[in-house]
C-alpha cells in the first residue's frame, strides 16, 4: 500500500511541476483555438497585427491530435499568435483557394499590407491586401510552433528574446 501511495505522490509531483509533461491532460482552461465562421471575420483577425496560425481540417478521430496540439499552442501563444480552426466541409470555398488536397494542413498568415496594385476596383470601397502566408512543416507540437515562430523571427511573448 506505501509504495502505490508513493507513487501517487512522485506522479502529482510530476504533473505539477514538469511544464512539458504530456502524458497527463493539462488543464488549459477555456479554448483559445478560435472556429472560422466567415472571411470577413478572418480579415478582422488579420488587421489585429497577429500572426494568425490557420489549421484547415476535417472533423474526425484522426485529427484530436491535431486539435489537442492546437488548444496547447494557443494556451502557450495567447495573445501573440492567434490559432484559428477551419473546418474544410462547412467552408470549402475558403479551403479550395489554399489549393490544397491532403488534409489536415496549417499555414500561418501574417504582416498584412495595402497592396501596391489595387488592379480593376469594382468598388471603390474595396481595398486589396497582401498577406505572407508560410506553409507550417514543423513538428506538431506546442514545441514544433516555438521553433517555427523562432525561424521566422514571429514574436511569441512580452519578453525581449
Amino acid at each position: 500500500m506505501e509504495d502505490s501511495s508513493f507513487l501517487n505522490k512522485l506522479m502529482l509531483d510530476l504533473r505539477s511541476t514538469c511544464k512539458y509533461y504530456t502524458g497527463y491532460p493539462k488543464d488549459l482552461g477555456p479554448s483559445k483555438v478560435i472556429n472560422f465562421t466567415s472571411e470577413r471575420e478572418f480579415v478582422q483577425l488579420l488587421h489585429q497585427g497577429h500572426p494568425v496560425v490557420v489549421a484547415f481540417t476535417i472533423k474526425c478521430n484522426l485529427t484530436k491530435p491535431l486539435d489537442k496540439v492546437l488548444e496547447e499552442a494557443a494556451a502557450e501563444f495567447d495573445p501573440h499568435v492567434k490559432f484559428l480552426r477551419v473546418e474544410c466541409p462547412k467552408y470549402p470555398g475558403f479551403c479550395i483557394t489554399r489549393q490544397k488536397t491532403e488534409y489536415p494542413f496549417i499555414e500561418m498568415f501574417h504582416s498584412p499590407e495595402q497592396a501596391t496594385n489595387q488592379g480593376k476596383a469594382v468598388d471603390p470601397n474595396i481595398t486589396k491586401y497582401s498577406v505572407r502566408v508560410l506553409p507550417f512543416n514543423n513538428d506538431l507540437s506546442p514545441y514544433g510552433f516555438r521553433e517555427f515562430f523562432k525561424h521566422y523571427g514571429i514574436r511569441t511573448s512580452d519578453r525581449s528574446e
